[in-house]
């Protein structure tokens, strides 16, 4: 099987668009080019033994190449899953190990025995447990240590519930446990019956939820058999109680419980009916909008209203009026509410990809968590923040959708079976994004009333200037060829270059901190007069609610709110990569923009998207060392 260092680059491999340099890798992985040569002869070696391959391609980098499809994919899922079973070895490894391994503790843990388990000394599992105990502190709990008998931990018995879940489980499938360790909860077969009995009783009373909600119901109850069993219980405030038990979830919560009492033959107190029927509080969505709920009234509607208004006023995004998103977010918010008034968490499965293919649509859950916060009292996470991104991410693309087509002309020189199938390609491509006008020869292109097109596509290079932008491609269209096409119906290039200038590119720093970095941009700014004192605070109070970086080695730092008298982007890149909440960054682009802008910033946004999406472009980007080649890079 594959080493980490291999798995690692096979991981770039398969995610990269195109060819990948072994310098790329080499500053990715964070090894020497001379380690890639030899670990790509190595990956070469396994690889075609299991259907694949590495095709290395002079001047250009390695890719990746699969003769038998079956073959590989069979490779793939038995190394991953194997790479998730095998016993903690890196220092993030332990730590979950360990996390889990406290967690579902019945009695004190000795560090010794620990240590043991893991074949490691005690000053490294000395060293492990500050790190396990800040991960703890988020959940307000805390270590108890017994001379002679070890330590457990203490704390509230619901953020421990919920400590539990975010730990014991796998994120995408609560069966995933049985595989990690042998640290499990209870047997499989308890799980699959507690799921039954749930989905039983909500299809009774209709009562509709998510698969992730469902899951994480599972789990909740799943957590909940076994404390209880261990004689631990939640308590709850007297009113809060009151005001659960009142409520349609508490007697589907009484049913379910009353199911699992006969089928576990166990008890739960009152009170943990009532954490059960806060959980369907906090999870319950409608899969078809009835007729008392199709307009969302009152209190959530206002809320809803006032985020929109607040995302419109610092992101011009157009989405204002759309209706269907008021109605999904209010819907979505009412439970939210209620998860997190009764401090409940729920875990978002998607939330990377979601910060990574949709950062505008989190800028815009990030306003609306600051409204939430204002209006409710309530502060809620980047796995809540995410889920409020995907609606109005929906929002976003429908937007897009109803763009007037952009009108193209096709030249070929190749005949009129060749000019076809270049515009029945960019038709199947670009759909209603592009309306193909006509074809034409390059001879008569001057006689063409270019009034009635917006951009020319020609497999010929055409020297002579004209009045719209012309896109040289291939015949057959390659990947580049679409992009070049793609560029050009976002109007990217004209909108977004407008926003940088040279004074504000900043090539090849030496900074070891997001700190040093953003004083950096504070002062070149501030020394420009483009931002004042209050500036940095802002950029920083934004990266304490959620880091800025978005993967790829993209950071997109900004205020948390327009301090700006004009739109602009400031854009650094750096030697070598730096720790950005959590993830490594290496170009950075701060952006600030206009107070109370009224300009359509969309294709601003769009660019930055393309450069967060593509590792390509990125490492282009970090090896420029002048401005001209550095934007041609941008804009390619």
């Amino acid at each position: 099987m594959l080493n980490p260092r291999l798995t690692a680059i096979l991981r770039e491999l398969m995610r990269a668009k195109s060819a990948i340099t072994g310098e790329d890798l080499a500053s990715i992985i964070q090894v020497t080019s001379r380690t890639v040569r030899n670990d790509m002869k190595e990956l070469d070696s396994v690889l075609a033994r299991k259907g694949g391959g590495i095709k290395s391609i002079r001047g250009i980098g390695y890719e990746l190449v699969i003769q038998e499809d079956h073959l590989f994919k069979e490779f793939l899922q038995i190394h991953f899953q194997n790479e998730n079973g095998a016993s903690p070895a890196t220092p993030l490894d332990r730590l979950r190990y360990l996390m889990k391994r406290l967690l579902l503790a019945d009695g004190y843990l000795k560090i010794e025995d620990l240590a043991d388990e893991l074949y490691i000394s005690k000053s490294t599992i000395q060293n492990d447990f500050r790190d396990v105990k800040k991960m703890l502190e988020g959940y307000g709990i805390t270590f108890e240590a017994r001379p002679g008998y070890g330590m457990r931990l203490i704390g509230d018995e619901v953020k421990l519930r919920f400590c539990m879940a975010e730990f014991i489980f796998n994120r995408n499938d609560y069966r995933g446990y049985l595989a990690e360790n042998e640290i499990s909860i209870i047997p499989l077969d308890k799980m699959q019956g507690i799921k039954e009995i749930i989905l039983d009783q909500i299809k009774e009373y209709s009562v509709s939820l998510s698969d992730v909600a469902l899951d994480n119901l599972v789990i909740h109850m799943a957590i909940a058999f076994r404390r209880i069993g261990n004689g631990n219980h939640v308590s709850l405030p007297p009113e809060e109680l009151t005001d659960v038990i009142k409520t349609r979830e508490y007697k589907v919560a009484e049913k379910i419980i009353s199911k699992l009492e006969t089928k576990l033959m166990c008890f739960f107190p009152k009170v943990e009916v009532a954490y059960i029927a806060m959980h369907l509080l906090g999870t319950r969505m409608t899969a078809h909008l009835s007729a008392d709920e199709s307009e969302p009234q009152n209190e959530t509607t206002r809320i809803t209203i006032q985020i929109l208004e607040e995302i419109e006023k610092e992101l011009n995004s157009g989405i204002l009026d759309d209706k269907e998103l008021v109605i999904a977010l209010s819907l979505h918010l009412k439970p939210a509410i209620n998860r997190f008034k009764y401090g409940m968490n729920i875990r978002n499965p998607m939330l990377s990809e979601i910060k990574l293919n949709y950062p505008v649509a989190f800028e815009a859950g990030i306003i609306a968590s600051r409204v939430l916060k204002r209006e409710t009292g309530i502060t809620i996470n980047d796995d809540e923040i995410g889920y409020l991104a995907l609606h109005i991410g929906a929002a976003l693309e429908r937007k897009e959708m109803n763009v007037v087509p952009k009108r193209c002309l096709v030249v070929c020189a190749s005949g009129i079976g060749s000019a076809r199938l270049l515009s029945y390609k960019l038709q199947s491509k670009f759909g209603a994004r592009i309306e193909i006008v006509g074809t034409t020869e390059y001879y008569k292109l001057k006689e063409y009333p270019f009034q009635l097109i917006d951009f020319v596509v020609s497999t010929i290079p055409i020297r002579d200037s004209l009045p719209v932008p012309v896109i040289e491609v291939n015949t057959f269209l390659g990947e580049g060829d679409l992009q070049r096409v793609q560029f050009v119906l976002k109007d990217q290039s004209e909108q977004s270059f407008e926003y940088i200038t040279e004074e504000l590119v900043f090539l090849q720093e030496k900074f070891n901190s997001r700190e040093s970095t953003l004083q950096f941009f504070y002062q070149k700014l501030l020394n420009l007069g483009l931002v004042d004192e209050s500036f940095l605070d802002s950029v920083l109070e934004r990266e304490a609610i959620s880091p800025t970086s978005f993967g790829n080695l993209v950071a997109i730092p900004h205020p948390i709110s327009p301090l700006s008298d004009t739109t602009f982007l400031a854009m650094c890149t750096l030697q070598k990569p730096i720790d950005w909440g959590g993830k490594r960054a290496q170009f950075i682009c701060l952006l600030s923009v206009e107070k109370n802008s009224t300009q359509d910033l969309q294709k601003m946004y769009d660019l930055l998207g393309t450069v967060v999406d593509d590792g390509a472009k990125v490492q282009l980007l970090l090896k420029s060392k002048t401005y001209k080649e550095f934007i041609k890079f941008l804009f390619e």
